[in-house]
Order: C-alpha cells, then structure tokens, then sequence
C-alpha cells in the first residue's frame, strides 16, 4: 500500500531524510517513533504530498505521490501535529466543508457526517464552534476531518496530543476499527504505550535514516527473558556475554538483565543450569513481556 523508495529531503544546511525506504503492506498500523528531530514530520508531510524532496520516490495505493499529489490527496487521511480549524463554522460545518472538498457528493454528506461523528463520539457537538471545545475536543474534530472520505492510508502526527486516558483509549478503539475496515495507518507520537495498544509495526527513524522496521507481533525465534540476582554482581555483562545460549539484551545495576533466549524449554534449562553454575545468585529467571517501548530502546542500543 505504500512504498518509499531512497527519499532524501532538506533544509537549509541540514538532511531531514536520508535515503529512506521501506514498504508498508495494507491493513497495518504502523508506529513510526523516533527522538526529537529524527526527520518523522518531514517523512509524514513528505508522504501526503505536502513537501517536495530533493529526490527519491513514494507511491500510495498504486499513485506516485510526486507526479499526482491531487489524485494522492483522495485516497490520504492527514492530520497535522500543529492543526487549523475553522472558528467560524460549527462542527456540523467544518465536516460538511472537508466532505465536499474530498468529493463526497452533497446527499451523501449528512449520513458521513453522522459516521464520523458517532465514531469519535462529537455527535452531540455538531452545532457548536471549535472555539467552545476543549483541547480534546479539537482533536476529534480534526481527526473526524482527516478520515470523513474513508481514505486508504492515514497519516497521524501526534493524534493524542491533549486527550485525556479515556479519550486515548477510544482512539485506539478507533483505530482498531479503521484496521478492521482494511484501512493503513501511520502514527507518529511520543507516548510509546499508546502505540502499542493498536501497533502492528514499528518503524523507527534516526537522523533521518530508517534504523528498524519490525514486525511487533511476529512469531520470534527467540525469547526476551528477565534474570533477576538476589545480589549484585560486579561485571555481570561481561560473565553474561562469556555464557552459551543466551544473547544479552541489557543490564541494569549489576543484578536485572534482559536476555534473549532460543524459544524451546531446553535450551532455556541448559542457559538456568549454565548461570546457576558460573554462582550467580538468581532469584528471577521469566519469560519478560517486551512492549514497545522495549523494542524501541534495543533498537537505539543497536546503533553506534
């Protein structure tokens, strides 16, 4: 559903994007995170035919994005992290006018209007402005807007920013929903636990170059497990890195370790038999619960 293709963008003085490429198959929800400056907005407004890179390629649902923005545009969702609303229309208004503007005929508009409302629970502020809506609110709003057409693919920068749990919770029901419809979906945003409630990827952009794109729920070969010691052990990275079978993750304090293990009971018996002999002092030896945060930081701890 989307392909980049050696995409290369700058500023002034400075590469946002270096030669990214990867591919994104429909029906996913990909989290793209990445620190403070990483090149993640470009990537995003690059995507919705909203900024002209230096080179490379991006096709959309079959479309070259660079040769046909506007065809791109009716198949595209984009919400900015920074949005506009407009102050003097109500909100019946302002998805009335997006409606007609992404080409849904006239008739049409009342019953997609009451759609996506229902879905981002705004039915009952139709005939208000945005002016009297909360931050949150606003945020709907917008979102309401970037997806009343039922496009292909979604681009989303920050969507929660000013939601409050409940509402994030329903964003992520949402989003669900919209997978479940067929729907692509990138998600840009630094609050990790919220991706992870409806990621199925993870792309992770640094410096502007794609460092990892993984699979969040694909079968592994091998096991994250949490070794725990009752005390601790001086240079315990080291002893641990010298053990067969185990491949170490991290360590924290001489005493927590993350490893990664083969995934069949045997092996994990011969690397507990293997620690237990080199007298470490183990009192946690588990299977550890890898979120997304988890798999964001060994991808960071991978790079020089």
């Amino acid at each position: 559903m989307i392909a980049v293709d050696n995409l290369i963008f700058e500023y002034p003085g400075v590469r946002a994007l270096d030669r990214a490429s990867f591919t994104i198959p429909q029906g996913r929800v990909t989290a793209l995170v990445g620190p403070n400056g990483a090149g993640k907005t470009t990537l995003l407004r690059c995507m919705a035919a909203l900024e002209q890179p230096v080179s490379g390629r991006i096709e959309i649902g079959g479309i070259d994005v660079l040769e046909q923005p506007r065809a791109c545009h009716r198949i595209i969702g984009y919400l900015s992290d920074f949005f506009g609303l407009y102050q003097r229309l109500t909100v019946r208004q302002c998805l009335h006018y997006v409606a007609r503007a992404q080409g849904i005929a006239a008739a049409d508009c009342p019953a997609a209007i009451a759609d996506v409302a229902r879905s981002l629970q705004i039915e009952d502020r139709l005939d208000q402005y945005p002016g009297e809506l909360s931050r949150g609110l606003r945020q709907r709003l917008a979102i309401a807007q970037a997806i009343i057409h039922k496009p292909a693919v979604v681009l989303l920068d920050e969507p929660a920013s000013g939601l409050d749990p409940e509402a994030r919770h329903q964003l992520a029901e949402l989003f669900l929903q919209l997978q479940r419809q067929g729907m692509t979906l990138v998600v840009s945003s630094h609050i990790l636990a919220e991706l992870e409630a409806y990621s199925s990827d993870m792309l992770v952009l640094r410096q502007g170059r794609i460092v990892e794109h993984a699979a969040l729920n694909a079968p592994a070969q091998h096991k994250p497990f949490r070794l725990q010691l009752a005390a601790a052990i001086p240079q315990l990275a080291d002893i641990l890195r010298k053990l067969p079978g185990l491949e170490l993750v991290r360590t924290d304090q001489d005493r927590l370790a993350i490893v990664n293990l083969e995934s069949d009971g045997l092996s994990q018996h011969r690397v507990l038999k293997a620690l237990l002999d080199a007298g470490l002092p183990v009192c946690e030896f588990a299977p550890a619960a890898v979120n997304l945060q988890d798999a964001y930081l060994q991808t960071l701890d991978k790079q020089p």
